[in-house]
Formats: C-alpha cells, structure tokens, sequence
C-alpha cells in the first residue's frame, strides 16, 4: 500500500528493485569504483540531492566509490543560453510567467523535440568531453552516469552509446556504460526526466511514478523510494539518540520554552518572504506584552530580505531571530514547531522527516505546483499567497495542540528518512556489477590475444 503518495521503502527485489546480488565482495580491495553525476545549479536541489548521493556512498561504502558531481550546463555549454543556465534560471523563478511559459512549452510534443534536437545539435560534442573526461582520481571516464537534472537524460544517453561502440553510433540501445536517473522533484515533474533508455529511474511519489510510466518507462526500470535528502535528516531514522528540541534550540540561541516558526524562503530567497515575516510576526506578537512565540526567518542569500526584517521593531509577544543562508538547516527544522516555505521538494521531504507541519506561500509553476496537493492531501500542510491568511493559519495552528498532533503524525507518515540510503545501495550494486563484468571481459580479452 502507498500513504500520502509515497510508497513504503520497497523489498529491493520488488517493484523495479534490483534482481542481481550485490557485486561489492567480487570487487578487489584497492579498486575504486567511478560514478559521473550530471546535475545543473538551476535551483538548490539538484545539488544537493548530488551531495547527498555522494554523501551515502561515502558513509556506506568509504573508500569504494568516487563521485565526479558536474554541473554540465555551466561548465560545458558552448555557448550562451546554455552555458548561463542558473542565471537565467533566478530571472525566469523571479518573473514566474516566464517560467510557466518555458516549462509548459517544453512539455509539448513539438517542445519535447525541438529541445532534444537543439541539445544534440549544438551540446553534443561539448557535453561528450564532459562525460568521457577522467573520473575522479582515475584516468579512466565514469563507470555509471547517474543523472539528477531533467536535462541530462536524453543528450548524455546518445553520448555513452557513442563512447562505448568508438563512435559508430548514437543509438541508447547499444550503450553498455550503466545510466540511472533519479528525480528530484515531488509531486510534478517535466516530461524530460523520463526515458525509456535508462537503466533505472528513482521516484519519490505516486505521481511521478505514473509520470515515468506515461513516458514508456517500464515498470522494472522505476524504483520508488523518496528523495534523496541531506545527511543531516538521515539521523532522524536511526538507532541513535535524539536531542532534545529544547536543547537544540539553546544551541542555536534561542529561547528553549517558547513555540517556534521556522520561515524558510529558499536557497535564492525568493517568494516574499519580507510581507509574510511581517504579518506572521504581527499576529503572533499581538496580546502579550511578553513573548509568547519566536520566529526564525532564514532568507537564504537574500540580502536585502535580511537587512529589511533586521530593522523591524518587532511587537513584544514574539522573538524574532533573523539568518541569512544557513548550512545547518536540519538543526533549524528540529527546533521549530512549524515551517512557512515556498514548495520546494526537498524541504518539505525534510520538513515531513522532521514531523514539520508546512505552511506553503509560493511555487514555481509546474515542476513545484503538484508539491501543494501532495502535502495538502497528505494532511500535513496548506497553501495561500496571502500574508493575512498565512498568518491566520500558522496562528491557528500553534493555539492547537490537538491540530498540531495530528499535523506532526501525517507528516511523519509521509517521511522516507531512508531513501538517500536506499537510492545509494542500489546504485553500488549497479557500478559494482559494472566494474566487475568490465574486469572479466578484460581478462577474457587478454586471455583470447595470448591464444592469438
């Protein structure tokens, strides 16, 4: 059974799970396993979903596998618009109609095409010196491609195929060198994620395992999981202890008893955030001449969104503790009660790990727009664009210890703590079958030139 459009972490020879034993022990004590990671910094995610992949494979297997995480569009876009991805990217999030006519242009069928005939036409050859450079420590390309950007399926796919048959052809049928992609988006996604060609798509959700599935993606080829998240929240599910909430807010300076709003606007700031501080902060500052909750306000590297709420006089019925960009941000989530954030997947897959009621105010359209039925329908958030009703509604639910519960436990209910690891197992069980099917063709090769 699936709850809250997650489906429980799944046997790992069941639905799209790997059938093969794992290769590790087959796998000689000084070799070193490359994985090439193809992302683009167009948004935080992709980054840090990378990082997080790059993170498991260190903790599970330290020493065994070497990430090479390269964001393809800026180092080997050849030239403009591809090569300024991430700017043009912040421009389009900013003005959002931009971005709504790019992303649903790009889902047509005409769109589909001409993207995926521009790509090859004008990135192939730049794109290849990306995927066939040296890997890591080695001077030898990847051993497996995992791909963690929309963009970085189909192009990449016709790349490997060329490298692995010497270049007599692009055909993703003949490429031999394994490519995994794994999905950083939640409850919506662009069609680009989807290729029937890969060796396995990793999904966090119903929908866009249905999304995978409406693009011919087989059943066997989608495992579902979760998202891969920061190593931070992959304590949450494990055997060791917990801090206390109090404690940790002590740590960070804050006041210990008092019930606390986490605001969150994005690694980029964006969404607002200035109007929403102020009418949260006025409605639970009104009636006490003392405080009575805090709100920590974290603007990422909006600087201006800091200077400003800094220089507010806040009422006396609440503390305000004003960040700028924070790389703790696991700490910040346990210390809080409630989070208001634009719908960005990753945290509210983390703010759901965390038992984090979400109070949603913005959302790129498209890729973010199914993030708000997904956490609504879960039954651990809602959305509004208004400050007055965002205020009301957080209000609310701090005066509620009934609600909060019940808001607490359907975001635990929707948490996949361990899908980071999940994700990670399974791909070491892939590029360790790679590695080692590599060495014996070798040596089968070797052993036909000796008779020769």
């Amino acid at each position: 059974t699936t709850v809250c459009g997650f489906a429980p972490p799944c046997p790992r020879n069941l639905k799209g799970g790997l059938q093969q034993l794992s290769a590790v022990s087959s796998i000689e004590k000084d070799d070193v396993c490359t994985i090439q990671i193809l992302m683009s910094d167009t948004g935080g995610g992709h980054r840090a979903s990378a990082n997080a992949l790059r993170d498991a494979f260190d903790t599970l297997y330290p020493g065994k596998i070497q990430c090479d995480i390269v964001d393809i569009f800026t180092e080997y876009g050849p030239f403009w618009p591809y090569n300024d991805y991430p700017a043009l990217y912040k421009i389009m999030a900013e003005y959002s109609f931009l971005w709504d006519w790019f992303y649903h242009f790009g889902s047509t069928p005409f769109g589909l095409v001409l993207n995926e005939f521009l790509m090859e036409t004008l990135c192939f050859d730049s794109f290849q010196k990306c995927i066939g450079r040296p890997s890591s420590s080695t001077d030898k390309r990847a051993d497996m491609v995992v791909s963690v950007h929309p963009l970085c399926q189909d192009v990449p796919l016709k790349i490997l195929s060329s490298l692995d048959t010497n270049g007599e052809t692009r055909t993703p049928e003949a490429r031999t060198t394994p490519f995994v992609t794994v999905v950083t988006d939640l409850g919506g996604a662009h069609p680009t994620w989807f290729n029937k060609n890969v060796d396995k798509c990793y999904v966090p959700s119903d929908a866009l395992y249905q999304c995978a599935r409406d693009r011919q993606v087989d059943p066997s080829q989608i495992v579902q999981y979760g998202l891969p998240i920061r190593r931070g929240f992959w304590d949450q599910s494990s055997g060791k202890e917990k801090k206390d909430p109090k404690t940790i807010r002590e740590e960070l300076g804050l006041d210990s008893d008092l019930p606390t709003v986490l605001m969150v606007g994005g690694g980029d700031g964006m969404g607002g955030i200035v109007d929403i501080a102020k009418s949260v902060g006025e409605k639970l500052g009104a009636g006490s001449s003392t405080p009575a909750y805090q709100m920590v306000v974290v603007c990422g590297n909006n600087e201006k969104a800091k200077t400003a709420l800094s220089q507010i006089n806040w009422a006396p019925g609440v503390k305000v503790n004003v960040q700028g960009f924070v790389n703790n941000m696991d700490e910040w989530m346990q210390a809080s009660d409630t989070l208001v954030t634009k719908a960005g997947p990753g945290t509210i897959a983390e703010a759901s790990i965390c038992g984090l009621p979400c109070m949603l105010f913005s959302y790129l359209p498209g890729q973010e727009e199914g993030n708000v039925p997904f956490v609504e329908n879960s039954g651990f958030g809602k959305f509004s664009g208004d400050p007055q009703v965002i205020a009301e509604t957080v209000s609310s639910w701090l005066a509620s210890p009934e609600k909060m519960k019940s808001l607490k436990e359907a975001a635990l209910n929707a948490a996949r703590p361990s899908a980071t690891l999940d994700i990670a197992r399974d791909l070491a069980d892939i590029v360790f079958a790679a590695k080692l099917k590599s060495k014996e063709n070798a040596k089968q090769l070797v052993r036909v030139q000796g008779r020769g």
